[in-house]
């Protein structure tokens, strides 16, 4: 399985994502109190590295089944609610493993992307984005600034695309 960018984040137990205020900052790479992926907004509106490259990422490989700004749509449900819930690991975890929900009314599948590296070299900056809306710190549309591409990321972008 492709590493992430955000590859030695330690995986939470499964809870609600909790308080996004970070803590520390590893060359551009936030994360909260639990040790979760998280983002840092500036007073002027300038993003993190991190918070906008999910939504480039987010924009070229979730949009088409969860509709634009993780808004949802007939055909996938709204990350930006179900983010306000699901914490980094069972997010992580719906995404490299998929997930079904069947009942006699509908049927749900979330495709296994654990092996995708355009999703998983980049799943913790997609989470990233998505918890930034779901908090309501970052509106819809791509951040009109955001703060310059770490070397780390470089590196690690590098290393896991191959």
């Amino acid at each position: 399985m492709a590493a992430s960018l955000l590859a030695g984040t330690p995986l939470a137990k499964a809870e609600p994502p909790g308080d996004p205020t970070p803590i520390r900052s590893d060359d551009g790479k936030y994360v909260d109190k639990n040790g979760n992926p998280t983002y840092q907004i500036g007073k002027g509106g300038e993003v993190d590295w991190y918070t906008y490259s999910g939504f480039v990422r987010y924009s070229a490989e979730c949009l088409r089944c969860h509709g634009p700004d993780g808004m949802g749509s007939s055909y996938g449900p709204a990350l930006v609610e179900s983010l306000k819930r699901l914490g980094y690991s069972d997010f992580f975890s719906t995404v490299a493993g998929g997930k079904q929900d069947v009942n006699a009314a509908q049927t749900l599948v979330m495709p296994a992307l654990g092996g995708d590296r355009n999703v998983m070299c980049y799943v913790d900056s997609i989470y990233v984005y998505l918890r930034a809306r779901a908090d309501g710190a970052l509106g819809r549309g791509r951040p009109a600034q955001h703060a310059p591409k770490p070397a780390s990321y470089v590196k690690a972008e590098n290393e896991c695309m191959g």
